[in-house]
């Protein structure tokens, strides 16, 4: 395990865009942090910046469970917009993670601030910026991500430890076949989650020190450890080259794992 930067605050999200840098955020210093070749520098957006996902076009969109809102910095023009703040006139109980399907549309969590109150919900973003639940009565729902189809979600639901597997619906904008999937167990439960090409699921075991390598075959998992006891999120490098980027938030590192496994766009 390689420490590539030190003395973060809160640091979660890791995303890779389609240059090979990586983006993540220092969500108690209200920073996106940008990475590359040994080097890094910040880009103050205020609030309390949670999880990252890219689009097509290099934007970088985030959660900010501060704000309750959804936000994207253009890092060509250096500007950050607002993308939705409340849904059915209700503030957004304070947005954690985020992924895009296929077509661009963008679903998220929304855990809200406690474990074990099950009032937490999935919302859908779709490419016409109409704001949906998609899937609601969730305990502290946290990391989400598509494997290799962009159909098949996987989410991580901290409050009960458990993985849940469904079917996205990208036309009609619904998840179907909803199940468990596998129970994480940890200290306090799975975070965020990302897929290699061969459909391995990595899942951040916040409060437990290590990364849960999953099969989603046949369910088999390898446990990845970390320096500190709280990993929050990672990311694979799509390239093969940089490995599995973790981040932690007990030391405030951002890790490197040495592997040639590739990452997902």
């Amino acid at each position: 395990m390689t420490i590539l930067i030190e003395g973060l605050l809160f640091p979660e999200g890791p995303a890779f865009d389609r240059q090979g840098n990586i983006w993540l955020v220092e969500k108690e210093a209200g920073n996106l942090v940008y990475y590359n070749n040994r080097q890094h520098s910040r880009v103050a957006v205020g609030g309390h910046p949670n999880g990252i996902a890219i689009d097509k076009k290099g934007i970088i969109w985030f959660c900010d469970s501060l704000q309750n809102s959804i936000r994207c910095y253009d890092p060509i023009h250096k500007t950050y917009t607002t993308m939705a703040t409340e849904i059915a006139g209700n503030p957004l109980k304070m947005p954690n993670d985020l992924c895009f399907d296929h077509h661009g549309n963008l679903l998220f969590t929304c855990p809200g601030d406690d474990l074990t109150d099950g009032t937490g919900y999935i919302c859908c973003l779709n490419t016409h910026k109409k704001l949906t639940k998609i899937h609601t009565g969730l305990f502290y729902p946290n990391g989400l991500a598509f494997a290799a189809d962009k159909r098949t979600l996987f989410v991580a639901e901290t409050g009960t430890k458990w993985i849940w597997k469904m079917y996205w619906n990208a036309f009609t904008h619904q998840v179907e076949q909803i199940e468990k999937f596998i129970e994480t167990g940890g200290l306090i439960g799975p975070d965020g989650l990302a897929f290699d090409q061969d459909n391995q699921l990595y899942a951040a075991i916040y409060g437990s020190q290590h990364i849960l390598s999953i099969d989603t075959k046949n369910k088999t998992t390898e446990k990845i450890l970390t320096l500190g006891k709280n990993p929050t999120n990672c990311a694979l490098d799509p390239q093969g080259i940089q490995g599995l980027i973790i981040t932690e938030a007990e030391k405030g590192q951002l890790l490197q794992w040495d592997s040639t496994k590739k990452g997902l766009l």
